[in-house]
């Protein structure tokens, strides 16, 4: 039996089998492809533009990507990091740490390299000013959208991994404590339509990030390989101080001198005082956390290897030798005393 679809002044016919496979192929063009597509012409004379616009579709997306994230860090984890163990013979502890900073050290490298080119194409890092001028920035370009798909993809499948790398109870808070910040940061700057701001702030970091974890992976190789963490202090606090300056700069300076303003999810304007005042809190207190635990982990540092150092000098330190005023009373006139205090004469005269 053949099913009739009218498609204007046509008649085509099709089988279930081909109405079935069509209906299939638009529900998982859904998940595969980047959504919301919208054509724009920047002139008159110019060229029309392919941009991007968020919407409800993105989960589906977001979710695909997400399983893409979890074949991926299978086989780093069992073609790469694996093999290395086994070379290096680590603790527990170790072992643990190591997984995870060769996950994060080759998701740091590739995102910081997309980012870069991302920022050289669109010049946003050039001019600070394009972190507001003509906000809302609603139109997305397609590396720009599939960046964030891919971003928030990452850190949502970081959840379940949890469970599949069987992580110590102990190292779990701490992990979701950092998941959770990048998927609410970055998750907001998408919806909140404020990706320039994000990706100028997120490059940075994921700099300091990778540093400090390739420093880590060589420091779980050679112990004495410590170099690289007084170039990831300095830099950490760099990129600190860089996040709060672009931050008071776009919600204090920026956005409120911007033409649009107001509230309107059809348009995406989320320019008023509360918003505003709510994500520069947010960006505060998080970086505020970030240096605390930074200090903390310095003064720990510091106080394990001024322990070190104590007890390597009491290892290598001399043994006592006698004063001279002991060997004085020791001794008299060239003849050592004896415990008892008694001559030698007078031993052998009581002997017989």
């Amino acid at each position: 039996m053949h099913v009739t679809i009218n498609d204007g002044d046509c008649l085509h016919y099709s089988t279930p089998i081909q109405v079935c496979k069509n209906v299939t192929a638009k529900f998982a063009i859904m998940f595969i492809t980047i959504q919301y597509n919208v054509t724009q012409s920047l002139d008159e004379r110019a060229e029309q533009v392919n941009l991007y616009q968020y919407g409800p579709k993105d989960i589906a997306t977001v979710f695909f990507y997400l399983l893409i994230a979890v074949i991926l860090h299978a086989l780093i984890q069992e073609y790469i990091l694996d093999k290395m163990n086994r070379r290096l013979h680590l603790s527990k502890t170790k072992h643990s740490k190591f997984n995870e900073s060769g996950q994060l050290a080759a998701f740091y490298l590739l995102s910081f390299i997309w980012g870069c080119s991302i920022l050289t194409a669109e010049e946003f890092a050039t001019n600070p000013t394009f972190l507001w001028e003509g906000y809302p920035h609603t139109h997305m370009v397609f590396q720009v959208k599939f960046f964030y798909i891919c971003q928030i993809a990452y850190w949502l499948h970081a959840l379940p991994e949890l469970y599949f790398q069987k992580v110590r109870k102990e190292d779990i808070p701490r992990q979701l404590y950092y998941i959770c910040l990048y998927v609410f940061h970055i998750t907001g700057a998408y919806i909140l339509n404020l990706h320039r701001l994000g990706l100028v702030l997120l490059v940075p970091h994921y700099l300091v990030e990778l540093l400090f974890h390739a420093s880590r992976l060589f420091y779980f190789s050679d112990e004495n390989k410590q170099k690289g963490f007084t170039l990831w202090a300095l830099l950490f606090v760099i990129a600190r101080l860089l996040t709060l300056t672009l931050s008071v700069l776009t919600f204090g300076f920026g956005l409120p001198r911007a033409e649009n303003q107001g509230f309107s999810l059809a348009k995406g304007n989320f320019n008023v005082l509360t918003i505003r005042m709510t994500c520069l809190a947010a960006i505060c207190l998080t970086q505020a956390w970030m240096m605390w635990k930074f200090i903390n982990f310095q003064l720990k540092k510091w106080r394990e290897h001024s322990q070190s150092q104590a007890s390597k000098k009491k290892a290598f330190s001399p043994k006592s030798k006698p004063h001279k005023k002991d060997l004085a009373r020791g001794s008299a006139n060239g003849v050592v005393k004896s415990d008892d205090k008694t001559s030698p004469r007078a031993r052998k005269a009581k002997a017989s």
